[in-house]
């Protein structure tokens, strides 16, 4: 069929290719993330005589997104023309419904031939048996798929610390590991103090070659800083169990990685005691912000609600006979766990009950790719060695849809990239995949279907001017 590979391969090539230097990051200075949607077709006419012989597949990228940033809850506007999260993830499928509604207005009309076919009640569509699409990420969900364990023979984002170090933070400690502030500032990955600070003497580092990380060990680099160490004795066995439990047979667990996401307001929240104890798992988060607080939930949380309500959105559901569910996620080279995103993506979901029909948690498949992708985080870093001034994230985002009119859009905080404060308001300001936007691509096929044929959960809905916004705010938050 496929290998994990093989998907990153043809999203880092379609990344290459399809994009416009417009919107991505600025050479060794920035990164970014990606994310896709590939659409898998097994390839027509094969002989099916041999059960263990594998189905040929066409692969096919649908649509794509690149991203770090979301707005805080001050700039959400209610009249749906900017995009609260730009997250990759979140902007490939939103190009995603983008695509599906193209798809939709094909079925519809009967000009082409389309990846819907008539469902089985007036009005309604289904995917094509055939067909199934998987998600790809360069790398780890943020939330709680990225509470990893951190081994000690990893790179570590900051020096792993004792409970005898956070309880005494006057005890002084090697490099900059002076008070208990200092430490909160390590565990940001993009603070100024953890990119000064060096990795531990002996911990290897990775180098990148043809999109593949490779580990070098450095070796006796002298007298550098000499972290304080964790030992397991001063962790709870219930704090531990977790953690370790995702940690390959005999391996240290040191600490873990952590994730900026903040629990949602409710949630028991996480102990921030030091080490591997800091994070509490299968918690609802949301994603950071500087100062202003954001309201975008976190992307492992946004995943697993994708795996078990459908990616198409309650809008394109209303022309749907059943959801359209992902078959697959493969993550990047990245820090990861095969474990952590069980629990996220689907173990933490289970109880979820009182589904509509044709709803449920799905048993996706969860992999990981050994390809890197060439404008993350780790791979800049390490190509551009002693480069001057701080490796930041990139504010823009690229959107790209297979669609035949405007598949590209190029936004930076939230609206198309280069829109004034002046020109905000403007049509001009929405980005292609804004919720108004869509909507307004919701209303052109229904536009093109004739009334009589529209679903039944449509027809007695009147889009006046004065009420589509309140339909909008319903079915696109």
């Amino acid at each position: 069929m496929w290998t994990p590979d093989e998907i990153a391969r043809l999203c880092y090539e379609h990344y290459g290719s399809r994009l416009p230097k417009q919107g991505k990051p600025e050479p060794n200075r920035e990164w970014t993330l990606l994310a896709a949607v590939v659409k898998i077709q097994p390839i027509t006419g094969q002989a099916c005589d041999c059960p263990d012989k594998q189905v040929q597949v066409t692969k096919e990228v649908v649509s794509m997104g690149t991203g770090t940033k979301c707005i805080g809850q001050s700039k959400m506007r209610k009249s749906g023309d900017i995009l609260n999260d730009s997250h990759a993830e979140v902007i490939a499928r939103r190009s995603f419904q983008r695509y599906l509604l193209h798809q939709l207005h094909l079925a519809a009309t009967l000009k082409e031939d389309s990846i819907f076919i008539p469902g089985t009640q007036r009005g309604l569509w289904k995917l094509r048996p055939d067909l199934s699409f998987l998600f790809f990420s360069s790398h780890t969900p943020c939330g709680d798929a990225s509470i990893i364990p951190m081994l000690e023979f990893e790179d570590q984002p900051c020096y792993p610390v004792s409970r005898d170090w956070a309880h005494n933070p006057s005890m002084e400690a090697s490099g900059n590991l002076e008070a208990t502030e200092d430490k909160r500032k390590c565990e940001d990955p993009d603070s100024p103090m953890t990119k000064k600070m060096r990795l531990e003497p002996g911990t290897p580092d990775r180098k990148v070659t043809n999109g593949v990380a490779h580990h070098q060990s450095f070796g006796n680099q002298g007298s550098g800083p000499v972290p304080p160490s964790v030992s397991c004795s001063n962790v709870t066995s219930e704090e531990l169990a977790t953690v370790t439990g995702m940690a390959p047979s005999g391996a240290k667990v040191v600490d873990v990685y952590r994730t900026g996401a903040k629990c949602v307001p409710g949630e028991v929240g996480d102990s921030g005691e030091p080490g591997v104890a800091y994070h509490r798992v299968g918690l609802l988060r949301v994603k950071p912000g500087r100062g202003d607080r954001t309201c975008s939930m976190s992307c492992s949380d946004k995943l697993a609600r994708w795996n078990v309500l459908g990616c198409q959105g309650s809008l394109l559901m209303h022309f749907l006979e059943e959801p359209v569910y992902l078959s697959a996620v493969v993550i990047g080279k990245c820090p990861y766990s095969q474990e952590a995103m069980q629990r996220a993506l689907i173990r933490r979901c289970q109880n979820v009950s009182s589904l509509p029909k044709g709803f449920g948690v799905q048993e996706v498949k969860i992999q990981q790719s050994d390809l890197l992708f060439e404008q993350s985080r780790c791979a800049v870093q390490a190509k551009r060695a002693d480069c001057p001034g701080r490796l930041v994230p990139s504010g823009a985002a690229i959107s790209w849809s297979a669609v035949p009119e405007q598949p590209l859009d190029v936004t930076a905080n939230g609206f198309p990239q280069g829109t004034t404060k002046k020109g905000i308001r403007s049509l001009q300001a929405r980005s292609r995949i804004s919720k108004v936007e869509l909507f307004r691509s919701f209303q052109e096929l229904l536009s093109s279907i004739s009334e009589d044929k529209w679903p039944d959960s449509l027809r007695k809905i009147a889009f006046s001017e004065g009420s589509w916004i309140l339909f909008l705010m319903i079915h696109m938050n």
